[in-house]
């Protein structure tokens, strides 16, 4: 049987790597072990989100009406366009960094230094791709009503989801916000809304084409009810919701909002400190540290790091996007 304990002076295995288990080095086994202990919380997280999705599938956001942004083409709907260029941005990313990795095992310095700068670049543009589409998440779009039960209502015309400014009406009153210096006790609100309910009723008044949408699903669609439904449930609304954050969410469960807020932002802060690394690396690599030093494995151990981030994000996407 294979000795289990080395010495100093004994150059026996462990593992059959001496001291080093498996032939990895100790910086690579560490890395090995933090990415183990974090891919267990990310699953944790998605499990958590899937249950959450079953429990409410019936008024789940449906993805292609969330996600349909895309730069510089305001107006235009391209559902998941956009997050699929981040993804493919991140993946090229996870190429390059592969090809660091080999050009560092054969000592090519220049290669090396090439490739670290084209991760880092594709991971800058897919941070700033999440900010904007958190941007616009947060912003919102179309705006709804919420009810006394805490039911979502959207607005339609000609089977279409129209915006609040499409048909709501400016009335003569004064709105003031709830701050803690007007408030009872210590209470505030958020920014008032671009409308109020009472300006959203008499302008759905005023435009009988226009119809609500639930956020229940019917065989892949939103149920939308008829005028007279329209009307009894419009009665019921106390808030106008603009936009998504952690209380209210205009595309429907509040909870999509909750876990996609978690989710992305605790994976943009992984890709965000990957490339804080990679930059460190990257200056190390011109300084000529790794050159010195034979070695260029601190390239491999940040490699397997942003491998792993891809990784993870690959199961993002299909949970948040695809399914």
């Amino acid at each position: 049987m294979e000795a289990t304990v080395t010495t100093a002076n004994n150059e026996g295995t462990t593992w059959g790597g001496g001291n080093e288990p498996m032939r990895a080095s100790y910086g690579k086994m560490m890395m090995w072990f933090f990415i183990m202990s974090d891919a267990l919380t990310f699953s944790g997280f998605l499990a958590a989100y899937g249950f959450s999705r079953f429990k409410f599938i019936e008024t789940w956001p449906l993805a292609d009406e969330v996600f349909t942004h895309f730069p510089f083409m305001h107006g235009v709907s391209a559902p998941m366009y956009y997050v699929a260029f981040m993804t493919f941005i991140l993946i090229f990313s996870s190429v390059t960094m592969v090809l660091a990795v080999d050009a560092g095992h054969q000592m090519k310095k220049n290669k090396v230094t090439l490739y670290m700068f084209l991760t880092i670049i594709g991971g800058l543009i897919f941070v700033g791709s999440q900010a904007w589409e958190w941007k616009n998440f947060i912003k919102g779009e179309y705006g709804a009503v919420e009810t006394k039960g805490g039911s979502i209502l959207q607005f339609v015309k000609d089977g279409k989801q129209i915006a609040l400014a499409d048909f709501a009406v400016k009335l003569p009153e004064e709105r003031a916000q709830l701050t803690r210096s007007r408030g009872t006790w210590f209470q505030e609100e958020a920014n008032l809304p671009s409308y109020s309910v009472a300006e959203i009723q008499a302008g759905f008044k005023a435009h009988p084409d226009v119809l609500i949408r639930t956020e229940l699903i019917h065989d892949k669609n939103k149920v939308i009810l008829s005028r007279a439904e329209s009307e009894a449930r419009l009665k019921d609304a106390v808030y106008v919701v603009e936009g998504a954050n952690l209380v209210r969410n205009e595309y429907g469960n509040k909870l999509f909002a909750d876990f996609f807020f978690f989710i992305t932002g605790f994976h943009g802060f992984h890709v965000f400190s990957g490339v804080i690394i990679n930059i460190v690396i990257f200056f190390n690599v011109l300084l000529g540290t790794y050159e010195k030093r034979k070695s260029y494995e601190m390239v491999e151990k940040v490699g397997l790091y942003w491998h792993f981030v891809d990784l993870v994000w690959v199961f993002v996407f299909t949970v948040f996007y695809l399914v």
